[in-house]
């Protein structure tokens, strides 16, 4: 089981702490104020635990070229990719704002590495693009703070690099397996990583980031152990934006996070045993050894003068049948009576557990 990490106050996760559920909203709030804080309150109510934006400082992230060169796309907000992505930033100010909203809305609040330490936010998330970038995955471990680190466009050998990177600076932190591809198809998903990364990084705790459509792929990375989950979230699918067709809109996250939370109950204990719940059923249908046959007082009994039925009274539970070959009857035994410990000599019982 891997360790507990507080990821922020109060709210630990890893270990038997119930999965971190966070709402990418990414930059589907479409560079407008008032829908990023109508998609933080739906984050809120729908019940995800973090809101989570991006911030970019765009000099930082692309060269000169990149942001100048033509961005013709449907879901583009500008002639170039760099007006594009300008249109669907907010300034240090704003995202401040956006913070407080958070805080009074009741959510945690967080957005990519850049800005983030001056923002005060509980952890950072290193996006995936930025995870094998290594002298910035120093620089943000050694700001101390939790981290929740994707692994999509990477291999395990790099996130091997990663742990060793991280773990003596920064303790605190969790892997991710993502797939970069939007909208994500099942058989790219490739859930059995997350097992992987639970046999590999044993100490830390695993989740999953899902670019997926539906919830269904979602909550099996939680049954497989996800301890954080990352999905997109969208006030309509229909809007501009290629990541709107891979989010969730505010019923899907609704449903996500009620099947979450259904199948941490439906997890249990590993423990096999008769549960309270199945007593009525039990004594209802539970079965006993029955007498195949008229077995008078004094006989050894042999197999073949068994058989396991629904009886009543209650007798030996058939698991038993074996254990009352070679013991002798007590009493006489009619045809079709159930054994009880009465009827047997040297009984051995036996108990369900």
């Amino acid at each position: 089981m891997s360790r507990e990490v507080e990821l922020c106050p109060g709210r630990r996760v890893g270990g038997e702490q119930p999965c971190f559920i966070i709402a990418e909203i990414g930059q589907n709030h479409q560079g407008d104020l008032d829908i990023a804080k109508r998609m933080i309150r739906m984050a809120k109510e729908c019940g995800a635990d973090c809101a989570k934006l991006q911030k970019s400082e765009l000099e930082h992230k692309f060269n000169r070229r990149a942001l100048e060169r033509p961005y013709a796309s449907p879901h583009s907000w500008g002639r170039t990719y760099g007006e594009h992505k300008r249109h669907l930033e907010f300034s240090h100010e704003q995202y401040r704002e956006l913070q407080r909203f958070a805080r009074d809305v009741g959510i945690f609040f967080t957005m990519a590495v850049e800005f983030l330490h001056e923002l005060d936010v509980p952890f950072f998330k290193v996006g995936s693009g930025d995870t094998n970038n290594f002298p910035y995955l120093e620089k943000t471990a050694k700001k101390g703070r939790p981290m929740v680190i994707s692994s999509g466009m990477q291999s395990m050998s790099t996130m091997q690099q990663v742990y060793r990177l991280v773990k003596p600076l920064n303790p605190n932190f969790c892997f991710l397996q993502c797939t970069s591809a939007y909208p994500l198809q099942p058989e790219d998903v490739h859930l059995r990583v997350i097992s992987a990364y639970q046999s590999a990084f044993p100490d830390i705790p695993i989740g999953y980031s899902g670019h997926e459509t539906g919830i269904a792929i979602s909550v099996a990375a939680v049954a497989l152990g996800a301890k954080v989950l990352e999905r997109h979230v969208t006030l309509d699918k229909t809007w501009k934006g290629s990541d709107h067709q891979a989010s969730l809109e505010p019923n899907e996250l609704a449903e996500l996070v009620k099947a979450v939370r259904t199948v941490e109950r439906a997890m249990g204990s590993p423990l096999k045993q008769l549960l309270p719940c199945e007593m009525a059923c039990n004594e209802k249908l539970g079965k006993s050894v029955v007498a195949k046959v008229a077995i008078p007082e004094g006989t050894i009994l042999t197999l073949d003068m068994l058989t396991v039925k629904v009886g009543e009274p209650k007798g030996f539970a058939p698991e038993a049948i074996y254990d009352l070959v070679g013991q002798k009857a007590k009493v006489d035994i009619e045809e079709d009576e159930t054994i009880t410990e009465q009827a047997v000599e040297n009984h051995v019982k036996k108990v369900k557990h």
